[in-house]
C-alpha cells in the first residue's frame, strides 16, 4: 500500500489524469481549423521559443508516448521523428496519432498488477526513478505542453476550450 491509498486507487487516479489529457485533446482538435493548426505566434525577442498549438498537442502526446513506451520497452526513444508536422499534416492524423498512443497507454497501465509494480525503479530517459515517479512526471509535462497548445490557439481563436 502507497500511504493511505491502495496500488489499484492510485493507478485508478493516474488513469483517470491520463485519460482527461487524452480526451481535451481530442475535444480541443475538433476545434482547430487545419488552416491555423501550425501557425505559430510572432516570435519576441527574450522569449522562449513559440511552437504552433499543433506542435504543442504532439508535443503533449509524445510525452505519454516516450514514457509508456519506455516503461513496456525500456526504450526511450523520443517520437520526435514520427510525429513532425510534415508527417501528422492535418488534425485528423494529429487525433489518429492521440489514438495510438491512448492505446499504447491502456497496455501498459493495464500490466500492471501489484503495489510493487509502482515503486519498481528504472532507468527513465534522465535519472533512475520509481515508475510511480514517472507516472506523476509525464502526467504534469503532458498538461504542460496541453496548456501551451490552448494558449496559442486562443492568440488566434476566440472560441472556448474544452474544461479540465
Amino acid at each position: 500500500m502507497l500511504g493511505c491509498f491502495s496500488m489499484r486507487e492510485m493507478l485508478e487516479m493516474i488513469d483517470t489524469q491520463f485519460l482527461s489529457i487524452n480526451e481535451r485533446s481530442k475535444t480541443f482538435l475538433e476545434l482547430v481549423p487545419n488552416e491555423i493548426l501550425y501557425r505559430s505566434p510572432r516570435e519576441m525577442p527574450r522569449t522562449f521559443t513559440m511552437f504552433s498549438c499543433g506542435e504543442y498537442i504532439i508535443r503533449s502526446a509524445a510525452a505519454v508516448e516516450q514514457c509508456f513506451g519506455g516503461i513496456s520497452t525500456r526504450l526511450w526513444d523520443d517520437p520526435f521523428e514520427w510525429t513532425l508536422s510534415e508527417s501528422l499534416v492535418n488534425t485528423q492524423l494529429i487525433s489518429n496519432y492521440l489514438d495510438e498512443v491512448e492505446s499504447t497507454r491502456i497496455r501498459t497501465m493495464t500490466s500492471f498488477t501489484s503495489d510493487s509494480d509502482l515503486l519498481k525503479r528504472l532507468p527513465a530517459p534522465e535519472k533512475i526513478v520509481t515508475i510511480f515517479e514517472l507516472l506523476l512526471a509525464t502526467v504534469r509535462r503532458a498538461e504542460h505542453f496541453q496548456g501551451r497548445a490552448f494558449a496559442v490557439f486562443q492568440y488566434f481563436s476566440d472560441q472556448k476550450l474544452p474544461k479540465a
